[in-house]
């Protein structure tokens, strides 16, 4: 009946609320000295459960209870005193003014509440892993998501310190994050690695933020997880396939550079056969020559074959085997090259994908520049612009036709090419993420107007930047 008439209920609370202030008065008569009180607490009680209109209707019901029993001449709606006509008035005045606030109060908290509630749903649903820890690292906290995510359940994981979420050897950036959100810094989103329930590791994009209480005090974080395995499988899987265009691109080249020791190789059996006495001459020739061969397909190999773990390698000679590879494309087009190689030394990381790095920056270059263009590399020891990190220097100059101040912005855009039909699009946002990858950093300037265009890349690759963090 209730559900169905919820207006007969909130005014029948309201009749009832005046019948029980004035069956509490009639009662106990040590409240005969408060009345005003008593049906203001009614007027307040019925304006929190059942709304403004229904506390109105309860002033107006309860003065005219204090007029008709409470006041003298009683059981009669006539005042002896002017007095008793003012003091009605005012407690008319203030519970309508009291209704009104507790109202709105109520109004205010069941708005609050509904705020939380949602809040808490949109968290407990939420595909993202989403828990909260305390200022010393013990997790407070836990969401469905963080269940599928690690594998703990809320039993198991409240309770416990986050560090059980975090690999060996990340414990040091998970103790670090805490210290930097005690200070009452924040954490940006970047990515790293952490530890399911059964052993196995997921990439993933962390958040991390401090939680404060009303006096702005850190009463601990909170931290959002998402997975990022299918990203990192869709990236690599653009990677891969960037690599292998690129090796298809040196098909061309690589056929003539093996086809003319081959045919070496073929001449000197010939000559061989025909002459035993110089049998031995030809044949060590003809072992040169497949030596070559050898050596162009390995390089090939180094574009598409990736190593399990980084290794030394001098980006000198890398530069000078990529040149080499690219010499057919460099002769047909007549262009000058010009190398300056001085202080290198090696570096830690991947040599194929160094490989693919600067084929990638040649390839641009030449494709740029119109026949009997210049082409500039230089490989130098020096230190990064900003942070002084010792490493070396990679620069890959040409007087093509340069890049659009507009273009600069996006060059480094996946899928975002000045070649139209030609190209893919991947190959400087494939670039950048290798440079990343091995702690280093790419910069580019160029020029489209003018006498003097071009386009110049430099690129710092540290040194001394840690094999685990390249890996």
């Amino acid at each position: 009946m209730l559900k169905r008439y919820p207006a007969l209920a909130q005014y029948g609370g309201a009749v009832l609320a005046v019948w029980v202030a004035l069956s509490l008065w009639t009662l106990f008569p040590i409240l005969h000295r408060q009345p005003f009180a008593l049906f203001l607490t009614a007027v307040v009680m019925t304006a929190r459960f059942f709304g403004l209109g229904p506390a109105l209707v309860c002033s107006a019901l309860s003065t005219a209870c204090l007029d008709f029993v409470v006041f003298s001449p009683r059981y009669s709606f006539a005042l002896s005193t002017a007095d008793d006509v003012e003091r009605l008035a005012v407690f008319l005045a203030l519970a309508v003014l009291v209704g009104s606030l507790a109202r709105q109060k109520t109004q205010a908290e069941l708005r609050a509440e509904r705020t939380m509630r949602e809040m808490a749903a949109i968290v407990e649903c939420s595909d993202d892993a989403i828990f909260s820890t305390s200022p010393d690292g013990i997790i407070t906290g836990w969401n469905r998501g963080a269940e599928r995510l690690y594998g703990y359940s809320a039993e198991e994981a409240v309770g416990a310190p986050v560090l059980l979420l975090a690999p060996p050897e990340r414990h040091e950036e998970a103790e670090q994050n805490r210290q930097v959100l005690n200070r009452g810094g924040s954490v940006e989103s970047y990515q790293t690695e952490r530890m399911r329930k059964d052993g196995t590791r997921v990439p993933l994009l962390l958040t991390v933020s401090p939680l404060r209480n009303a006096q702005g005090k850190i009463v601990g974080a909170s931290a959002t997880a998402r997975d990022i395995s299918a990203q990192r499988h869709s990236e690599e899987a653009v990677r891969r396939s960037e690599k292998l265009a690129t090796a298809g691109r040196l098909a061309a080249s690589i056929a003539h550079e093996i086809n003319n020791p081959l045919e070496a190789v073929l001449n000197l059996l010939y000559l061989a056969r025909n002459d035993p006495r110089k049998a031995e001459q030809y044949l060590s020739m003809a072992e040169q020559e497949v030596g070559r061969v050898a050596r162009l397909a390995q390089q090939t190999l180094g574009f598409v074959r990736d190593t399990s773990s980084p290794g030394r390698m001098d980006p000198a000679a890398i530069m000078d085997e990529i040149l080499e590879l690219y010499s057919r494309k460099l002769e047909d087009k007549k262009i000058r090259v010009t190398r300056r190689y001085r202080g290198s030394s090696q570096i830690s990381g991947y040599s194929g994908e160094l490989r693919q790095l600067l084929a990638n920056l040649l390839v641009n270059a030449v494709d740029a520049m119109d026949e009997g263009g210049s082409l500039r590399v230089r490989v130098t020891a020096g230190h990064q612009w900003s942070g002084g990190r010792v490493g070396i220097r990679l620069t890959v100059a040409d007087n093509g036709s340069g890049i659009p101040r507009e273009g600069l912005r996006r060059i480094f855009e996946p899928f975002y090419t000045t070649k139209e039909d030609a190209g893919t699009g991947l190959g400087l946002w494939v670039s950048r993420g290798i440079v990343e990858k091995h702690g280093g950093s790419i910069r580019v300037r160029s020029r489209s107007e003018g006498r003097h265009r071009g386009t110049v890349f430099s690129i710092f690759l540290p040194s001394a930047y840690a094999a685990s963090l390249v890996a």
